[in-house]
């Protein structure tokens, strides 16, 4: 096996050159993957981008190795590698470049294409899975949809029973509010993902989703319950509208203050509602502790 230098921290990253390029990345990588960074001194945000992939390739604990190029003085393997701009990483795995990306990318970006080579191409496979499955969750809460569903979907095409990205995946669509893919994804979902009580909170979210779409502009319904208390309609639907816009403890209050006043109306409309909420959140979430405490002392006053 080739001899990568071993930092102490028992990463393995080395810089290559034109001469050694053939066997510190091609054949290296026929036993490992090799993930490699072509940047240069002057290039500024490469002095970003390197230190953070060279952290997450460390973090790998070995499944993966890094060899940097400076293209200054490598221009000619550059020029086969079509390099037209730098920071640019590639991934290498059986002689072949199998990934990569051109230019500067968030932390989440680097740790969850360092995971899908991981995953892809041995190593600790599993353990993979999983760290690029959280990384896809945190571009999902950072807004990042669709680096999310791009990661997720990676995974699937090795899992394709991992209930975490098929939840992730279908979230990203409804903040997308493309409800039908979120729907159509759900609906093909393998028995075994289908089935599972963890499934259920998105039933419920995309219920709501679908739910906002129809509800109307929250101003204009807020104008309206303030004018007229007792118009309930108006009131449920600026429920809808708030959770919509992920105001959800404000959309809580207004189905408590909507089941005080009458908790019979269209049905316990109010309290059915409020369950579907608290079904799409965790259920350690302090709206839905807070929001269950409340109506049982209405149920119970």
């Amino acid at each position: 096996m080739l001899e990568f230098e071993q930092n102490t921290d028992g990463s393995v990253i080395k810089e290559v050159s034109e001469a050694t390029f053939m066997q510190d990345v091609v054949e290296a990588s026929k036993e490992r993957p090799v993930i490699v960074d072509f940047w240069a001194p002057w290039c500024g945000p490469c002095k970003t981008l390197g230190p953070q992939l060279e952290e997450a390739v460390k973090a790998t604990n070995g499944a993966v190795t890094m060899a940097k190029v400076n293209v200054d003085e490598n221009q000619m393997i550059a020029g086969q590698m079509q390099v037209q701009s730098i920071p640019t990483v590639f991934a290498f795995s059986n002689g072949q470049p199998v990934d990569g990306f051109q230019g500067a990318v968030s932390a989440s970006e680097i740790k969850a294409f360092v995971d899908r080579v991981v995953a892809a191409n041995g190593g600790e496979v599993e353990s993979g899975l999983d760290s690029a499955v959280a990384s896809a969750e945190q571009m999902l809460n950072e807004g990042d949809f669709q680096a999310a569903i791009e990661t997720f979907s990676a995974i699937l095409e090795e899992d394709a029973n991992n209930l975490k990205s098929y939840i992730g995946l279908i979230k990203c669509h409804i903040a997308l509010d493309d409800l039908d893919q979120a729907e159509a994804i759900l609906n093909g979902a393998p028995l075994e993902i289908s089935q599972s009580p963890e499934i259920e909170p998105v039933h419920a979210q995309i219920e709501l989703a679908k739910q906002a779409r129809d509800a109307g502009p929250i101003n204009d319904l807020a104008v309206l319950v303030e004018k007229k208390p007792e118009d309930h309609d108006s009131r449920f639907k600026l429920a809808q509208a708030l959770h919509g816009a992920g105001q959800v403890e404000e959309a809580v209050e207004q189905l408590l203050e909507l089941f005080k006043r009458d908790r019979e109306w269209n049905d316990g409309a109010a309290k059915s509602q409020l369950f579907i909420i608290f079904e799409a959140l965790e259920p350690n979430n302090t709206i839905v502790l807070n929001g269950r405490r409340k109506l049982s002392s209405l149920i119970f006053a």
